[in-house]
C-alpha cells in the first residue's frame, strides 16, 4: 500500500476525528467536503468580515455588533463550504491526480458530483437567509460575490496568479461588513479590502507550495510555480502591503493609536511565519499557513481597541 492509499497519509483529509467519532455514517463525506472538520478556511474567509464589521462600529461594541458578528460567523461558514464544494465539483479530475486531495469525498467516489451539486444549492440557500437580515447595500454585494465564489476555482487552469483571485473572493467581506453597519461604502474599507487580497496573496503562495511539484505535473498554475524560489521574497512584499493597506484603513477611519499596538504585533507574527519557513516542507508550509489564525485576530484586538475611547489624560 503506496503512502497517499493510507488513511490520514499525506492528504488534507483528516480521519479518526470528531466527523468519525460523532457525526452519522451518511453525514461523514458531506461534512468533508463542507471542509468544517478543517476551520482554517472559515476563520480566513470571516476575519476580513469581523475587522470590517469593528473598523465602521466606533466605540464599545454593543448587541447589535454582537448580532452582526454571529450573522457574519453563521455565513462564513456555510459560504466557506459552499465555495469548497463548487472547487471540488470542478477540480475532481485534477484532485484524483494530487496525493493530497485524492482522498476527497468527489474523486474518491464517497460523494458523487450530482450530490455536491444539490449541496452546494442547499448551503446557498441557507447563505441567503443569512444575506436577508442585512440591508440592501450588503445584500447586493453579497449576491455579487457569488461571481467570484463560482469562477475562481477555475483560474488556476489559466493564470499563474490563482492566488490573486482568491484573494478578491475570500477578502469581499471586508466590504460587506463595511455595508452592513452603514449600508454604504467608504474608503476605509477599500483599503481594507487591498490589505486582505494582499494577505491572502502571502499566506496562500505558502500553502500552494504544498502541492508544487503535483501541480507541475499536471499543468496546474500557482503562484508558488510562478515565483518558484523567489516566493520568500514576494510573500515578504504581500506582507508588507497587508500592513501597509491596515495602516491607511485606521488612518482614514480614525482610530487611536492604540490601534498601532496590534498592528506590530500582527506584524511580528508575519514575520515568524516567514523567518524558518522550509517551502519544500509541506508540513511546515501547511504549519504557517494555519497560524495566520492568530494575525486575524491581532488585527481585530487591534481595531476594537482603536475603536474604543481614550481619556484626554492618555495623551492621544
Amino acid at each position: 500500500m503506496g503512502r497517499s492509499d493510507r488513511p490520514g497519509a499525506f492528504t488534507d483529509i483528516g480521519f479518526n476525528n470528531w466527523i468519525d467519532r460523532w457525526a452519522p455514517a451518511v453525514a461523514r463525506p458531506y461534512l468533508r467536503l463542507a471542509r468544517l472538520d478543517r476551520p482554517i478556511g472559515t476563520w480566513l474567509l470571516l476575519f476580513p468580515c469581523w475587522w470590517s464589521l469593528a473598523l465602521a462600529h466606533p466605540g464599545w461594541p454593543d448587541l447589535h455588533w454582537l448580532e452582526l458578528f454571529g450573522l457574519f460567523a453563521v455565513g462564513a461558514a456555510v459560504m466557506r463550504a459552499a465555495g469548497c464544494a463548487v472547487n471540488d465539483i470542478l477540480d475532481r479530475d485534477l484532485d484524483a491526480q494530487v496525493e493530497r486531495t485524492r482522498m476527497r469525498p468527489i474523486p474518491s467516489g464517497a460523494v458523487t458530483a450530482r450530490q455536491a451539486a444539490v449541496f452546494v444549492v442547499a448551503l446557498l440557500l441557507v447563505g441567503l437567509v443569512v444575506l436577508l437580515q442585512l440591508p440592501p447595500m450588503a445584500i447586493g454585494l453579497g449576491m455579487a460575490s457569488l461571481v467570484l465564489v463560482f469562477t475562481y476555482p477555475l483560474m488556476k487552469r489559466i493564470t499563474w496568479w490563482p492566488q490573486a483571485f482568491l484573494g478578491l473572493t475570500f477578502n469581499w467581506g471586508a466590504l460587506l461588513g463595511w455595508a452592513a453597519v452603514t449600508n454604504g461604502l467608504a474608503v476605509p474599507a477599500f483599503w481594507l479590502y487591498v490589505a486582505g487580497v494582499a494577505w491572502t496573496l502571502g499566506y496562500d503562495t505558502i500553502y500552494a507550495h504544498q502541492d508544487k511539484e503535483d501541480d507541475a505535473r499536471i499543468g496546474v498554475k500557482s503562484t508558488a510555480l510562478r515565483l518558484g524560489r523567489n516566493s520568500r521574497r514576494w510573500i515578504a512584499g504581500f506582507y508588507g502591503a497587508t500592513l501597509a493597506g491596515l495602516a491607511l484603513a485606521q488612518a482614514t477611519a480614525g482610530l487611536n493609536p492604540l490601534f498601532v499596538l496590534g498592528l506590530l504585533a500582527a506584524a511580528g507574527q508575519l514575520g515568524w511565519q516567514l523567518r524558518r519557513w522550509d517551502p519544500d516542507d509541506p508540513g511546515d508550509c501547511l504549519l504557517r499557513f494555519k497560524s495566520n489564525r492568530w494575525f486575524g485576530w491581532l488585527v481585530l484586538a487591534g481595531i476594537v481597541a482603536g475603536n474604543l475611547p481614550v481619556p484626554a489624560g492618555l495623551g492621544f
